[in-house]
């Protein structure tokens, strides 16, 4: 059989319903320069074909590793035949080329004599999937160490951000035995970037065209590139984003961007985090360690209650937007701040100027401030009018129904509602004439929005959400980094985020 010899950090896992399709898929990734994939049989309608595909594949790229895969339906695959039939399968694709096969621990208790037989001629991976929770795991690895193997896989589902921890720890909890580790779903996509580093032999990703195998995948040029996960090494620092929903956030593109053009070990993951597990992630953070995080809806307000130091700045806005850990303390600020006051700056005097500010939340909360601050006039309008008198209460500004605030006219208008954001965009405040001759709007995906397409259209000057994002986001890693930020990289990344991402 072929050495032993160590696997490439990224394995690709294809699940495609032809033989034909699993190829042209395979070779457009070894074009791209992967060498590791993991070929599931059981998506074949006859996995008998996947020892021809395979075959043909390792003839035109003898350099590339093929792990084959053939789970039954009972263990959440896709193969109805039986456990000897199974086997067989995997067998043919060993004596077509494969390296190695994952079988899954439910079918290796009755078969150990034909596994035996199959490690002698290729490398063996056991694997223990659970798709609802992830369950004590101890118990887990006792079990699967009673089968002999060269490796053990085990993959859960997360619910919350700890699960990420429990898993990831299995590792250091079992030092000398090889692992793979991997939860699956949303919440448990850090394990994706972070297991390689954490003692996991690799990571699993989606094939860059194609939809992957198991929730939580992402491509592996995302991996590669954006995340780097070969060049992170076990002290890497970790910041990220905590929000729900994230998926749609580009913070990760533009902090991993600038982290790369400075040379720092460290990666920006997105976390996603509900309502209810925020001090869960918390916890969470202080074990793995997570060095610093951006923070955003739903959680601007509610994360004041885990800091052990909020700046007078935060505290008197009723919001944080950014967290570090300082001395054994989280420690919170705002820098929403900045990213309203400094682009509304290149375009008027805010002393003085009449601002009409839209909404109530946590980035309404930083944008009043920073307007009160720099001597700006401030009305408040939004759709709660209790909300919007209350607010305008407390930040000594003027509460105007939409109906009032539309019969004016003020110097600028500050848009903070998620309305019009990323899928919603079809979303406006407005229902006719936007009251300014300023239009800033801090929704930044889409780039533009109906918002200010309207007052484009209007003859308004407008001012796109990056401009405030790039500057609450520089200040943040300054922060916590302590280096310049490279303004030109994160403008670069920002683009290409947002242009790829429609």
């Amino acid at each position: 059989m072929p050495p032993k010899t160590a696997l490439p950090k990224i394995c690709i896992a294809l699940g495609l319903p032809t033989a034909v399709e699993l190829l042209k898929h395979a070779r457009r990734e070894v074009e791209a320069g992967e060498r590791f994939f993991e070929f599931r049989l059981d998506y074949l309608p006859d996995p008998h074909e996947g020892a021809r595909a395979i075959r043909r594949f390792l003839e035109d790229c003898p350099e590339v590793t093929v792990l084959a895969t053939c789970r039954r339906h009972q263990n959440q695959g896709r193969f109805n035949g039986s456990i000897e039939e199974q086997l067989q399968v995997l067998e043919n694709a060993v004596d077509a080329g494969a390296r190695a096969v994952d079988v899954e621990i439910e079918s290796a208790p009755g078969a150990r004599s034909r596994l035996e037989t199959l490690r002698s001629r290729a490398m063996l991976v056991i694997s223990w999937h659970n798709f609802e929770s992830t369950p004590a795991l101890d118990p887990v690895v006792h079990r699967m160490l009673q089968i002999p193997a060269d490796a053990y896989k085990i993959v859960t589902t997360a619910r919350k951000q700890s699960d990420n921890y429990r898993v990831l720890s299995v590792a250091a909890a079992h030092g000398r035995t090889p692992l793979i580790l991997l939860a699956m779903g949303e919440i448990g996509f850090p394990t994706r970037v972070l297991s390689p580093f954490h003692g996991s032999m690799y990571t699993y990703a989606a094939a860059n065209m194609q939809e992957g195998t198991a929730s939580g995948q992402c491509s592996a040029h995302a991996l590669r590139h954006l995340y780097r996960v070969e060049k992170l090494t076990r002290g890497a620092r970790v910041y990220g984003v905590i929000a729900d929903p994230v998926r749609h956030s580009l913070s990760p593109s533009i902090h991993n961007r600038a982290l790369q053009a400075r040379r720092i070990d460290a990666v920006y993951l997105p976390f996603l985090v509900p309502v209810t597990s925020l001090k869960d992630f918390f916890g969470f953070a202080e074990k793995l360690p997570v060095a610093g995080f951006s923070v955003t809806i739903p959680h601007k307000q509610r994360v004041l209650r885990y800091l052990g130091v909020v700046d007078p700045l935060a505290r008197r806005i009723g919001a944080v937007n950014t967290v570090w850990r300082k001395a054994g303390k989280w420690r919170g600020t705002n820098t929403d701040a900045r990213g309203v006051t400094v682009p509304l700056a290149r375009r008027l005097r805010l002393a003085k100027a009449s601002v009409l500010l839209v909404g109530n939340g946590g980035a309404a909360r930083g944008a009043a401030w920073a307007l009160t601050e720099a001597g700006a006039k401030l009305s408040i309008t939004g759709r709660n009018p209790d909300r919007v008198r209350a607010f305008a209460r407390l930040c000594s500004g003027e509460g105007l129904t939409p109906e009032q605030a539309e019969k004016r006219q003020f110097d600028a208008v500050v848009h903070a509602t998620p309305l019009g954001m990323f899928p919603k965009t079809g979303d406006c405040f407005f229902r006719d004439r936007i009251p300014a001759d300023v239009v800033f709007d801090m929704v930044y995906n889409p780039a533009e929005t109906v918002l200010l397409r309207r007052a484009s259209e209007q003859g308004c000057e407008v001012v796109p959400g990056t401009e405030m994002f790039l500057e609450q986001a520089i200040a943040q890693f300054e922060l916590w980094t302590g280096e310049p930020a490279p303004r030109s990289a994160m403008e670069k990344a920002l683009a290409e985020a947002l242009a790829n991402h429609h």
